[in-house]
C-alpha cells in the first residue's frame, strides 16, 4: 500500500521541525514515500523562503536522511518553487519541484494571497473585487505553463483561503470559474499534477482541500492528473485529513493518483492507496 506526501517543509524555512523528526514522524504514521519541498529563494519578497546558505544545508540534511532511512522510507529531494522566486532546474538535484503563487502585485509591493483574511480584505479593496483579483491570480498561476522544470501545481486556488463561508465569492460564480478552468486548461496538456492540498485544514482555516470540490471535477473530466499532499509544517498533521480527501477525489471520479518513484511519476490505481 501506498502512503505518500511530496509537500513538506521544515525548519530550513517556515516549517516547525526538522528534517529527521519529519521522517521520524512519517514512518509512525505509515508513509512509504515522504518528499521534502522546502520554499525556494524569494527573499526580495518574503522572510520565510531559503535563502543560498539554508539551501545547501537543506540539499544535504535530505539527501543525507534519503541513504540513512532508504529501507524504511522512500525519500525525495524536492523545492517548492513561487514563480516570482527563483527558478531550479529539475534533476539538478531536485527529483520534482512544486510551482506555486505566494502574492499578487498591489500597487509597488507584493502581498501573500494565504497569509490572512485581513490582507486578502486589502486584496480585494485594492482590485476593486474579488473577481478582479482572482483575474490577476490565476494571470500569475498561468506562468506555471511555460516552466517546464514543474512537475506539481501547487494548491491552485489558494487566493480562496479564506473564503471558506464564500464572505468574499461564490465558489460556483461562472466568471470565477471561468478563470479557473481557462488556467486548468492550459496546465493539463502540459502534463503538470494537480495536488489535492489538506494544509489549510490542517491550519484551522479551511474544512476542504484545494482545489474546491467543483475545479477537482473539472480536473478530472478534462483528464488531469493528481497527487494528495499534506503542505505538512507540523510532523502531527503529515497525513491531516488524508482518509476524509481520498473520499472526496474518488467521489469526484478520480480512480488513480501519481506517485514518486525512483524513475519519475507513475500512475497507480487509487485502491493502492491508505
Amino acid at each position: 500500500m501506498i502512503k505518500q506526501n511530496l509537500h513538506t517543509h521544515s525548519l530550513y524555512c517556515d516549517g516547525k521541525n526538522t528534517i529527521e523528526e519529519m521522517i521520524q514522524e512519517a514512518i509512525s504514521k505509515g508513509f512509504t514515500i515522504l518528499g521534502f519541498s522546502g520554499h525556494g529563494n524569494c527573499r526580495h519578497i518574503d522572510d520565510y523562503s531559503m535563502d543560498e546558505e539554508n539551501t545547501q544545508k537543506y540539499i544535504h540534511d535530505v539527501l543525507e536522511a534519503k541513504e540513512k532511512y532508504r529501507d524504511q522510507i522512500q525519500i525525495f529531494l524536492g523545492i517548492e518553487q513561487d514563480v516570482l522566486g527563483e527558478r531550479f532546474e529539475k534533476h539538478h538535484p531536485y527529483d520534482y519541484i512544486i510551482g506555486s503563487v505566494h502574492f499578487v502585485k498591489t500597487g509597488n509591493r507584493y502581498l501573500p494571497v494565504d497569509q490572512s483574511a485581513d490582507i486578502t480584505r486589502k486584496i480585494v479593496d485594492y482590485y476593486g473585487s474579488f473577481l478582479n483579483y482572482a483575474k490577476s491570480y490565476y494571470e500569475e498561476v498561468k506562468k506555471i505553463v511555460n516552466m517546464d522544470e514543474v512537475d506539481i501545481v501547487g494548491h491552485i486556488d489558494l487566493l480562496t483561503k479564506f473564503n471558506e463561508n464564500e464572505e468574499f465569492i461564490s465558489f460556483e460564480q461562472s466568471e470565477y470559474l471561468k478563470l479557473a478552468y481557462e488556467c486548468i486548461d492550459l496546465l493539463i496538456p502540459k502534463k503538470k499534477i494537480f495536488e489535492v492540498n489538506t494544509g489549510a485544514i490542517a491550519r484551522g482555516q479551511r474544512k476542504t482541500p484545494y482545489p474546491h470540490r467543483t475545479l477537482l471535477e473539472y480536473i478530472y473530466q478534462h483528464g488531469g492528473k493528481i497527487c494528495l499532499n499534506s503542505d505538512c509544517h507540523n510532523k502531527e498533521m503529515l497525513d491531516c485529513y488524508y482518509q476524509e480527501a481520498l473520499d472526496l477525489i474518488q467521489s469526484c471520479g478520480f480512480q488513480s493518483m501519481m506517485v514518486l518513484t525512483e524513475q519519475g511519476f507513475v500512475e497507480k490505481d487509487i485502491q493502492e492507496f491508505l
